[in-house]
C-alpha cells in the first residue's frame, strides 16, 4: 500500500517528518517498508507562471519562444515545443538550477539560437501524468506567477510504501491510515469522507435503468449499484492524477480514476459499467459454468472453473467477481451512462480464484482479505459526489441493495476488563486511557461503574476484533509497547522446553553430524518427474495450485531426492567423497474422505484430499567410503555403510530393527532391504542402482530414508533407564546355522533372541559363508552369542538348556546348526 503523505496530511497531520512518522507507525503495528519520494527530489526552482506571449520560433517549425513571468519582477524567455501553449496560460515552470524527476538539473541552454531560461513542464515532466505531448495548463488555479508550484500540486511527493498484515484490510485505504495516526499520535481526524452524499438530480430512478440478481447469496453478501446520466468522460483533473500516480496508479479517464481513488481512500473497491453495453441494464451474479471464458480489461481471455464468481449480463461475462472487469462493458470516451458497481465478495472465494488464474489486483488484494458490507455504501456515497463534480453527471434516484449478509456480519460487542489487561500486559492504563485509545480507533466504547467496558466493534475491524485479547493488544500498541511496557524478567521457574520427539529428533540430528555427514536443507517444491530418477514418487505428489516455476510444481513426497541432486552437484564440482543428510517433512496425500460435500471457496474448488506431512530422515553417501592411506587403499561405498548408520541412529534411540530384502526402481536389486520396526515399516536402506550412479557421476553409492514417527514411538530413549555395570563375565559362544538362502538373517536372529530369554545379551551375525561345504541352494550364518547373568558368572549346566532351546527354535525356522 502506497500512502502520499500530502494525501495522508490532509485527514491527520501530526506534524511529524517523513521519517519519525514512518518510525511511528511501524513501531505500533503498521510496518512502513521503506520512505519513497515521486516526483523532483525537492521543489525549489518549480513555480506558477503566466505565458505573456508565444511567437513562432525563427529557426525551427515546431518550437515557440514564450514569454513568461514566472513571478520574480521580470519576463523571461522559453523555448517550448508543446503545441498547445498558447498566450494568457497559467503553467508550471522549472527555472535554471530546478532539479527533474529524472535527476537533470536544468540550466539556462540555447535552443536553435534562442536562449532558454527554463522550461514549461508536461505531465510527463511532473511524474503526476502520462501526457508528454502537450504541457499542463494551471488555469483557474488561483495562485499568480511566483508562487511556489508545490502550493499548487504535489510536485516533490513523500510516500509511505506500507506492507500491511491480511488481519487490517482497513488500512489499505488512506483514511483507515489516517484514523491510525490519530489513534497513535492523538492528532485530529478530518471528519470522515463518506459522510455526504450526492443529490439525485436524474429524471429516472435507479430502478428503471438498471436490475441485479445475485443467485450466489453466500459468496456475495452485498452487492449495491447507482445509475448516472449525462457523464462527460475525459481527463482528470491535475490534483486527481497527482494522487493516483504517488500511490502506484496510472490515470486513465475520470470515470475509472473516481473508482481507484474511492478505493484508495476508503479501502472497497469498486467497478464502473457503460450502462449501455449491458443489455437491458440487467446484471446477473452467479458462478461460472466449467470452462467458461470471458476477456478480462488486461485484454486476456481466460477460462474458468464452476466455483469462479462472475458479473454477467444476458449475453455472458462482464466481469470477474472481485478481480477484474471485463472488456464488454468497458468505460470509454464515449460512454454517457455508467452503473456504478460497489459490492462485497467472499474473500475465501477471492483469493482462490485469483491463485487458480494466476491474476491479483488491488481488488482482489483488498476482496481477499473479507471486506465488510457496510463499507460499500460508503464508496457509493464518496464516489458519486465525484462523479457529479468531475463528471458532469447526474446521479439517477435510488440505490439498488442486494444485501445477503450472513448472521456473523452482525456488529459485534465485546467487553474489556482492565484488570484483566493489566495482568495480561505487566503494566497499568487506566480504563479511561483504554476506552479514549479504542474510541480514536473507531470503537464505540461504554463503561460501566466498576471501570469494565463494553466495546462495539466498528465494520472495517468486525473480522479482527472479536475477543477480549483482541482489545488489549489494540490499547497495548497504541499505549506504545516500546516506550511502556516495563522490562522485567518472568515471574516463577524456567517455563517450556523440548517435547520428548523434539529431544529424539535433535539427539539423531547430532548424532549424524558426529558420525561426520553433513546436513542439507532441500527445496520441498520439486519437479514432477523428480529429475528422471525412476520409481523415486512414491505416490502421486501434491501439485501446487500457482508454482514459482515447472521444476517447483509438485511438493515433495520423499527426502533422497532432494540429496541426490546436491551429491551430484558436488560430485560434479570435484568433491572425492559426499556424505549428507536431511531430516524434514514429506508430503503425501491421502485419500479424500467418501462423500464430502463440495467446499465453496476452497484453493481446490473441492473438500481438497488430505495431505499426511510425516517427519523423515534421510541420508545419501556416494564416491569413496574411506580414504587411501598407507595400510589401505580407498574403497567404495556400499550397503553396509548405509545399513550402519540406520543402526547407529536405532542404538541412540534404544531401538530394535530389522531388515528385510525389498526392491526399489533406484536401488540395486540384490542389495536394498526395508527397515522394520516392530514387524511395521519404518524406511529403506540400500546401495543405490548402477545406472543412478552414472546419471550423479558417482563410482559407488548408498542411501537410506527412515520415517521417524515409528523409529519413537518404538523408542526407549527419552526417558532414561539406568542399569547396574555387572562385574560377572559373559559365557560366549559361536553357532554356524544352515539355512536357505532366501531365510534372511534377521528371521534367524529373531529366533535366537526369544529362544534364549533374558540370559541371552546379544547374538550378532560376524560371517556368511555359501559354496562348497554347504547344500546347493544354502548358506551357513555364523553367530556370536553372549550370555550373562547380573548376579552370578554363568556355568556351562546353565547356558546348555538355553542353547538347547536356541537349536529347536532353529529348526522350527528351518534352519540347523551345522556339521
Amino acid at each position: 500500500m502506497k500512502a502520499p503523505l500530502t494525501w495522508l496530511r490532509s485527514y491527520c497531520d501530526p506534524g511529524l517528518e517523513a521519517a519519525a512518522l514512518a518510525e511511528r507507525l511501524s513501531m505500533t503495528g503498521t510496518e512502513v517498508e521503506r520512505v519513497g519520494r515521486v516526483g523532483a527530489p525537492s521543489g525549489d526552482g518549480f513555480v506558477i507562471g503566466r505565458v505573456l506571449a508565444a511567437e513562432p520560433h525563427p529557426n525551427a517549425d515546431r518550437l515557440r519562444v514564450c514569454t513568461v513571468d514566472a513571478g520574480q519582477g521580470e519576463s523571461r524567455t522559453i523555448v517550448c515545443g508543446a503545441p498547445n501553449v498558447a498566450a494568457g496560460q497559467t503553467v508550471a515552470v522549472a527555472l535554471p538550477g530546478a532539479v527533474l524527476a529524472d535527476g537533470t538539473k536544468l540550466r539556462k541552454a540555447k535552443l536553435r539560437g534562442v536562449e532558454s531560461a527554463g522550461m514549461i513542464l508536461s505531465e510527463a515532466e511532473m511524474e503526476v501524468g502520462d501526457d508528454a505531448d502537450g504541457i499542463v495548463v494551471l488555469d483557474g488555479a488561483g495562485a499568480g506567477p511566483g508562487t511556489a508550484l508545490a502550493d499548487v500540486i504535489a510536485i516533490a511527493e513523500t510516500v509511505l510504501d506500507l506492507e500491511i498484515t491480511p488481519n487490517r484490510p482497513d488500512c489499505l485505504g488512506i483514511y483507515g491510515i489516517a484514523r491510525e495516526l490519530h489513534a497513535i499520535t492523538g492528532a485530529a481526524l478530518a471528519p470522515a469522507p463518506w459522510g455526504d452524499d450526492a443529490e439525485p438530480t436524474g429524471t429516472d430512478g435507479v430502478a428503471a435503468l438498471a436490475s441485479v440478481a445475485v443467485e450466489v447469496p453466500e459468496l456475495c453478501p452485498r452487492f449495491t449499484a447507482r445509475a448516472f446520466t449525462d457523464v462527460i468522460v475525459g481527463p482528470s483533473p491535475l490534483w486527481l492524477k497527482a494522487r493516483l500516480t504517488a500511490a502506484g496508479q496510472r490515470p486513465i479517464n475520470n470515470v475509472v480514476d473516481i473508482t481507484n481513488y474511492v478505493m484508495l481512500l476508503t479501502g472497497q473497491p469498486l467497478h464502473a459499467f457503460d450502462l449501455d453495453l449491458v443489455p437491458g441494464g440487467e446484471i446477473i451474479v452467479r458462478t461460472a459454468a466449467p470452462g467458461e471464458r470471458m476477456t478480462t480489461l488486461d485484454g486476456v481471455e481466460r477460462s474458468l472453473d464452476g466455483e469462479s464468481v462472475v458479473v454477467c449480463d444476458r449475453s455472458g461475462p462482464t466481469g470477474l467477481a472481485g478481480i477484474m472487469g471485463g472488456q464488454v462493458s468497458e468505460v470509454s470516451e464515449g460512454t454517457t451512462r455508467v452503473l456504478l458497481e460497489v459490492a462485497t465478495w467472499d474473500g475465501v472465494n477471492i483469493l482462490r480464484t485469483s491463485n487458480l488464474l494466476a491474476l491479483r489486483s488491488e481488488a482482489s488484494t483488498r476482496f481477499e482479505k473479507q471486506l465488510h458490507p457496510d463499507l460499500a455504501m460508503r464508496a457509493q456515497r464518496v464516489a458519486a459526489k465525484l462523479m457529479v463534480e468531475l463528471c458532469g453527471a447526474r446521479l439517477a434516484p435510488g440505490t439498488i441493495d442486494v444485501d445477503s449478509r450472513p448472521r456473523s456480519m452482525d456488529p459485534l460487542t465485546v467487553g474489556y476488563r482492565p484488570e484483566r489487561a493489566d495482568a495480561l500486559l505487566g503494566m497499568r492504563i487506566a480504563p479511561d486511557r483504554a476506552g479514549e485509545y479504542l474510541d480514536r480507533l473507531g470503537f464505540a466504547v461504554e463503561s460501566d461503574a466498576g471501570g469494565a467496558l463494553e466495546v462495539t466493534v466498528p465494520a472495517d475491524r468486525r473480522f479482527d476484533v472479536v475477543r477480549e485479547i483482541d482489545l488489549i493488544e489494540e490499547v497495548a500498541r497504541v499505549h506504545g509497547l516500546d516506550e511502556h511496557l516495563p522490562a522485567t524478567l518472568p515471574g516463577g521457574g524456567a517455563v517450556g522446553g523440548l517435547a520428548r520427539h523434539q529431544r529424539l529428533l535433535r539427539r539423531i540430528e547430532d548424532l549424524l553430524r558426529d558420525a561426520g555427514l553433513d546436513e542439507a536443507v532441500t527445496w520441498s517444491f520439486v519437479d514432477r518427474d523428480r529429475g528422471g530418477v525412476p520409481g523415486l514418487a512414491e505416490r502421486s505428489p501434491v501439485s501446487l495450485h500457482n508454482p514459482l516455476s515447472e521444476e517447483q510444481a509438485v511438493m515433495r513426497t520423499d527426502l533422497v531426492g532432494g540429496l541426490l541432486a546436491v551429491a551430484a552437484r558436488n560430485l560434479a564440482h570435484g568433491t572425492d567423497r559426499v556424505a549428507l543428510f536431511e531430516s524434514g517433512r514429506a508430503y503425501l496425500p491421502e485419500r479424500a474422505p467418501t462423500g464430502a460435500a463440495p467446499l465453496r471457496g476452497g484453493f481446490a474448488g473441492s473438500r481438497p484430499a488430505p495431505v499426511a506431512e510425516p517427519h523423515r530422515i534421510a541420508a545419501v553417501l556416494a564416491g569413496v567410503g574411506g580414504r587411501a592411506g598407507w595400510r589401505a587403499d580407498d574403497r567404495p561405498v556400499d550397503f553396509y555403510d548405509a545399513k550402519g548408520i540406520v543402526e547407529l541412529v536405532a542404538a541412540a534411540l534404544g531401538v530394535d530393527v530389522g531388515f528385510a530384502p525389498t526392491r526399489r526402481a533406484f536401488l540395486h536389486p540384490a542389495r536394498a532391504a526395508a527397515v522394520r520396526v516392530g514387524g511395521s515399516g519404518a524406511g529403506w536402506v540400500g546401495e543405490l542402482h548402477p545406472q543412478l550412479l552414472e546419471r550423479i557421476g558417482a563410482r559407488s553409492g548408498a542411501a537410506l530414508e527412515l520415517d521417524l514417527e515409528p523409529l519413537l514411538a518404538g523408542s526407549a530413549a527419552g526417558e532414561e533407564i539406568y542399569e547396574d555395570v555387572t562385574t560377572h563375565p559373559a559365557v560366549a559362544e559361536d553357532i554356524a546355522v544352515v539355512g536357505d538362502a532366501d531365510l534372511d538373517a534377521g528371521t534367524i536372529r529373531a529366533a535366537v533372541l526369544e529362544a534364549g530369554g533374558e540370559l541371552l545379551e546379544s547374538a550378532e551375525v560376524f560371517d556368511v559363508y555359501a559354496g562348497e561345504q554347504v547344500p546347493a541352494g544354502k548358506r551357513s550364518l555364523a553367530l556370536r552369542l553372549a550370555f550373562r547373568a547380573p548376579d552370578r558368572t554363568l556355568t556351562d549346566a546353565e547356558v546348555e538348556p538355553l542353547r538347547a532351546r536356541i537349536v529347536a527354535a532353529l529348526e522350527a525356522t528351518g534352519a540347523r546348526l551345522r556339521g
